[in-house]
């Protein structure tokens, strides 16, 4: 029954609602590892394009082999809610949707044999000309339909003025366990003939896509541009904890959250400490980067490609088995992605749940999401807890469609942190 329930789990997070297809960032080859995306080179930045300015994604991963590969990407334009948007290459493209990665280095002085990728955008041969969502796709030269790893970004107008912010005096708990935003958003250099009907607004939690909510329409108008966006439940968000880390940046000895090191071939393996629930405990502040990881060893200036890879044991002891739950690890790690690979699976031997994962040494930021029977979307409550002073941040998106219009324009983005 269990693993019958992992099955359609891992389905519906796939697919999202029935027929759509699966958008979501992720690694779709066993293979690729280490996907990340960096805005000129910053790992604290969102992967958002400004139109008209000379600012560039970073792609890079990581493929387990000895020898390269030779892989092509392509882009596909999305709408708002991460569907492809129909339009064709010249409409949204300037140059070939087809591009070779060129650049790739092998590892070096690792037990685990590599070879890292990393390709740019835009670039001399690609630039996106519309605004929107899109997704990079990345396959081998010879099979464009076997896809190794997906990979969203955005590109923004930044026409729209937004202003917005959060408060823990929430409309149903004052300093308990919510957060509440108060949004407004001003279009009047925006080309929006209607704000009260073109526009939706998405808010984003801490870079998590299963919690992330859609207003289409504002509790009040302003002025003639600028609709408000307040006392709605959608807009109260659960608050979390800060996130927990872990490093493993040295094979000498062991580092924060870890207990053990040892060496098992082909591997190095990192056993952390077993983590506990938190939802009783006193809020404590830790300064963390809200679910990110950063590729890193100790001793090296060139960790992406002399970082190697080793198995991490995660370890989590809540007292027993939850059968009406399912346990996942959360953080750009995992691509936000519920599937077998960031699922905890309860050892009846230990009495913990458990996932180890092979990872490339670095600084891990992460967390502990409850996924209730039958839902698609995770809880920090039960594990994390819910603690209304946590550090969050928010990612505000507004787009706009016109009637008669083909797809969702991306007018404007910000984020708001405390």
């Amino acid at each position: 029954m269990m693993r019958k329930l992992i099955g359609i789990l891992f389905l519906v997070c796939s697919l999202g609602v029935f027929g759509q297809a699966d958008t979501m960032t992720g690694c779709l080859n066993e293979r690729i590892k280490s996907l990340k995306v960096q805005l000129n080179g910053f790992p604290l930045d969102y992967p958002i394009l400004v139109m008209n300015t000379d600012n560039q994604l970073i792609f890079s991963f990581d493929h387990l082999a000895d020898e390269r590969e030779y892989l092509r990407y392509e882009l596909v334009h999305c709408n708002a809610n991460w569907q492809p948007s129909g339009l064709v290459d010249s409409e949204f493209l300037d140059g070939f949707n087809q591009c070779d990665i060129e650049y790739y280095d092998y590892s070096q002085l690792t037990t685990t044999h590599y070879v890292h990728y990393e390709f740019a955008i835009p670039n001399e041969q690609m630039a996106p000309t519309l605004s929107g969502n899109y997704l990079v796709r990345v396959y081998p030269e010879n099979d464009p339909d076997d896809i190794w790893l997906q990979c969203r970004f955005y590109v923004s107008e930044q026409s729209a003025a937004i202003n917005a912010g959060y408060t823990s005096r929430t409309d149903i708990d004052f300093n308990k366990e919510h957060q509440q935003l108060e949004i407004s958003v001003n279009v009047e250099r925006s080309n929006v003939r209607d704000p009260f009907n073109d526009l939706k607004v998405m808010i984003q939690q801490n870079g998590r896509y299963d919690n992330e909510v859609m207003l289409q329409q504002p509790l009040r108008m302003a002025d003639r541009s600028t609709s408000v966006y307040a006392h709605v439940p959608k807009l109260i968000f659960e608050a979390g904890n800060e996130y927990r880390r872990m490093e493993t940046t040295t094979i000498h000895y062991t580092t924060m959250g870890v207990d053990a090191i040892e060496y098992h071939e082909p591997y190095y393996h990192f056993v952390l400490g077993i983590d506990t629930p938190r939802n009783d405990e006193m809020y404590l502040y830790d300064q963390t980067q809200h679910g990110r990881f950063f590729v890193r060893e100790y001793n090296s200036s060139q960790s992406d490609i002399e970082a190697d890879y080793g198995v991490v044991h995660f370890r989590l002891d809540l007292g027993g088995e939850r059968p009406d739950e399912m346990i996942f690890l959360d953080g750009d790690f995992v691509n936000r992605r519920f599937d077998p690979e960031s699922l905890m699976t309860y050892n009846r031997a230990t009495g913990l749940y458990e996932r180890n994962m092979l990872l490339k040494q670095g600084a891990y930021n992460y967390q502990y999401l409850t996924v209730p029977k039958g839902k698609n979307r995770g809880y920090t409550g039960p594990i994390e807890g819910d603690k209304y002073q946590t550090q969050n941040e928010y990612l505000i998106k507004v787009y706009a469609r016109h009637p008669g219009e083909r797809y969702d324009r991306l007018i404007g983005t910000t984020l708001i942190a405390e």
